[in-house]
């Protein structure tokens, strides 16, 4: 969006009255697809922090419910369908904790989300976190020395993800399977294992 554009947006007070009611219901239906939508348009107008945070807030909550709700039915969490907010909102999370130097929460959330997503390209993705987090690695030291800043062309759902790294990410995790095991070994309980 251009400036002129969100600057439309911020004072179109159809829009406004209509992203309010999105909200409220969104939060009332705790429907994270339509949370997800509020989120993103409060956050591209730079409207209210408070709002921002109670969406995001909520967001949490529900994925934090809806992830408990799939490791008890061990259940995986498909890309394809509306999991894909579960997965976001996890993953974010986990980005969350690391850059505020919480690298052990992070590793955790990596974990399970590398057990529960089934999608290879974003599991191996959070394995390599997982492991950075492991060695407790600063996330902004990791971003500028290991993520690979060439954008590819993906399908839309994978846009929220960082996935390319400076290396073989394969060879990357085949080499590191003792360490990647012994995480295993230590957070399994996570997944009521």
């Amino acid at each position: 969006m251009t400036e002129q554009e969100l600057h439309e947006a911020r004072t179109n007070d159809e829009f406004l009255l209509y992203l309010h009611e999105k909200e409220e219901t969104a939060l009332k239906e705790n429907n994270l697809k339509d949370l997800y939508e509020v989120l993103d348009s409060l956050l591209i107008l730079d409207l209210d922090e408070n709002r921002i945070h109670k969406v995001y807030e909520q967001i949490l909550r529900s994925a934090f419910d809806g992830i408990e709700e799939r490791l008890k039915e061990s259940k995986k969490l498909d890309i394809a369908s509306d999991d894909l907010y579960f997965v976001r909102a996890f993953y974010e999370h986990a980005i969350e904790k690391w850059s505020y130097g919480n690298a052990q929460g992070a590793k955790e959330l990596f974990f399970i989300l590398v057990n529960i997503v089934d999608d290879k390209l974003i599991s191996d993705a959070c394995s390599v976190k997982m492991l950075a987090c492991d060695e407790n690695q600063d996330m902004e030291t990791f971003y500028a020395k290991s993520v690979d800043h060439q954008d590819k062309a993906r399908d839309e759902r994978y846009g929220y993800f960082i996935l390319d790294f400076t290396f073989d990410t394969q060879k990357y995790l085949d080499n590191s399977s003792e360490k990647a095991k012994k995480i295993y070994d230590e957070l399994s309980h996570l997944l009521g294992v």
